[in-house]
Formats: C-alpha cells, structure tokens, sequence
C-alpha cells in the first residue's frame, strides 16, 4: 500500500466538472492499493496517518496530526501509485490490486478514517480533476508492503 499524504489548506476533487468533494485545512490523500495487501495494511496506514504529526503547534514546530488539529481528509484512490518503471519507459501496472479488491480495501481504509476525522472522498476508478493549495508544502510518501508487517 502507497499514501501520497500531503498537508493542505483546501482540497477539491471534481467529476466531469462537478465538484463532488471539498475540504479545508487537513490532508490529501493519494491512495494506492497493491496485490497482497489487506485489513493489517489497511489498519496500520490509517493508524499511521491519523497520528502523524504534519501540523504546526504553538511553537511552529510540526508536532501535531489531523486529529489533534481537527482537520479533514481528502481520499482520492489512485492505482498509479503501484507503477513499477524500472523497465523500458510504460509504467507496468501490474503490482496494482485488482479493481474490485482494492475498492473493498479502499472503503475500508475511508471507514477507519471516518471513525476519527471528517473524510470525503473521490469516485473509485472515475477520471477525476484534483484540485489542492499544498500548504508548507508539505508532501510525505508512505508506504507499507505487506512484507513488513512479518514479525523479524
């Protein structure tokens, strides 16, 4: 699983010109699924992005997470984010999960996310426009293969 997670101060999602989700300050996130991912992966991404500490405390320090500072999420599935391009110049899709398990895991992931944080998201497998004002910026790329999550 890949998590493009980037702090912003507004983010919109469109739809063949429709604005179907909007938010203000928090996160957009860029949502990747891969083969063999499942609930642990699931699991411990949002753990990991509903406790990372991205925003600035009284101090300007980035100490504390969306949840701490109330802010929302953006979720927007993107397959791309499984490409491999060490070969040749097309990106080879296929470490992507297949489309009807990954939009399973997809809503999953938005479920555990929505527990916590208020979160819109995108259209699984639509052409979409994102729109986002990146603020710092600041962009963190996650990622949790289902490899690391075997005891050592």
């Amino acid at each position: 699983m890949r998590v493009v997670a980037q702090r912003v101060s507004q983010a919109s999602v469109e739809i063949e010109g429709l604005v179907t989700g909007c938010i203000g300050a928090g996160l957009l996130l860029l949502v990747g699924i891969e083969k063999g991912d499942g609930d642990r992966e699931i699991v411990f991404m949002a753990e990991k992005i509903l406790n990372l500490r991205i925003f600035a405390d009284a101090d300007a320090r980035m100490n504390l997470s969306v949840r701490d500072v109330k802010g929302e999420i953006l979720s927007v599935s993107q397959f791309t984010l499984a490409a491999r391009g060490k070969k040749g110049r097309r990106p080879d899709f296929s470490s992507a999960e297949e489309p009807g398990r990954a939009e399973e895991l997809y809503d999953r992931f938005n479920g555990l996310l929505v527990a916590s944080v208020p979160v819109v998201t995108g259209k699984f497998g639509a052409m979409m426009d994102v729109h986002s004002v990146n603020h710092g910026p600041v962009t963190i790329i996650l990622e949790k293969a289902s490899d690391d999550l075997k005891p050592s």
